[in-house]
């Protein structure tokens, strides 16, 4: 089948208690390990690309790729979802470059400004049949270009800002800030999200799907591996998983997962030229780390309880 966009998704995931993972992805063995874990496990799946990822591996090599992987599996529902637009022409192209949904990140402007550039999006991108995902509130730490404040817990989403911000703009999801960070070296001490602000956000808007950033769980395994062969990661926490599967039994219907990816990938390298230093040939040392993400992908599918929920999903 071919691409699809995320409302099916976000009604079924609502409807349901679950939410769908949107995985960050950047090359052909990231892709790989998750849609072996996404077919095994039948689970819907959203795409992510971020900037960087077009910078770094051309929009038409990642769009070939994405394209196997849908061929290759026509009872998956996948989306293709551009990750931190930060303006009005970078969507505009994604638009126009077949992606089914996309998201414009105006949480660093005023609220008056985010609302105009997320309505222009919005109008758009409905005229050619895509979703529109904005951002309310601000998240902390670093993840590429998006830069986050200090003090998450001084800049979470306003609920009332909320329903104002969806009624005026016609976007079809909200990320929403509640306490979590971008990137690895997220937290000192375990997190408390702020579950009241989406409550808040279900009981106003009921039916309304609100996503989740900053979600990776920066799993010690991994953190352990990178540092026990050659790296240097200082302890940091992510979100508890228990955190997330709470979330998505709510109103959140889209969970976001880039670092934990990143440090799969990366742990099982650095264990491959640690144990064989000698070794130079790629598909040794990347075969095993797509296993990895593979792997930590199909346990982040129970976490967010959307195995098995591919079939409702088309």
């Amino acid at each position: 089948m071919a691409l699809v966009d995320t409302k099916k998704m976000f009604q079924m995931a609502y409807k349901n208690g679950y939410a769908v993972g949107a995985f960050n992805v950047n090359n052909m063995e990231i892709t790989q390990g998750i849609i072996s874990a996404i077919a095994e496990e039948k689970a819907p799946l959203i795409l992510q690309i971020s900037r960087g990822a077009r910078e770094y591996a051309s929009m038409s090599y990642l769009r070939a790729i994405i394209d196997v992987a849908v061929e290759e599996n026509p009872d998956i529902p996948i989306a293709m979802h551009l990750d931190h637009g930060d303006n009005f022409e970078t969507c505009k192209q994604c638009v126009d470059d077949g992606f089914t949904s996309v998201m414009i990140d105006g949480s660093h402007h005023s609220f008056e400004e985010n609302i105009k550039v997320t309505k222009q999006v919005v109008e758009y991108a409905h005229a050619h049949n895509v979703v529109v995902e904005a951002e309310l509130g601000q998240l902390g730490g670093i993840e590429e270009d998006v830069v986050g404040v200090d003090d998450v817990a001084a800049h979470l989403t306003d609920p009332n800002q909320a329903v104002e911000f969806i009624e005026r703009t016609g976007v079809d999801s909200l990320a929403v800030a509640i306490g979590t960070s971008h990137g690895a070296y997220k937290f000192k001490t375990e997190p408390k999200l702020a579950f009241d602000v989406i409550e808040k956000i279900q009981k106003l808007m009921p039916g309304f799907p609100l996503v989740m950033h900053g979600s990776s769980s920066v799993l010690k395994e991994f953190k352990d591996l990178i540092n026990k062969y050659g790296g240097k990661m200082p302890d940091a926490m992510g979100v508890p998983e228990e955190a997330i599967t709470r979330a998505a039994k709510m109103a959140i219907c889209k969970v976001n997962i880039d670092t934990d990816l990143r440090m799969a990938l990366t742990a099982k390298i650095r264990q491959v030229f640690a144990e064989k230093p000698g070794e130079f040939d790629p598909r040794k040392y990347l075969g095993p780390a797509r296993e990895a993400i593979k792997a930590m992908v199909k346990h982040k599918l129970h976490v967010l309880n959307c195995a098995g929920r591919a079939a409702e999903c088309l």
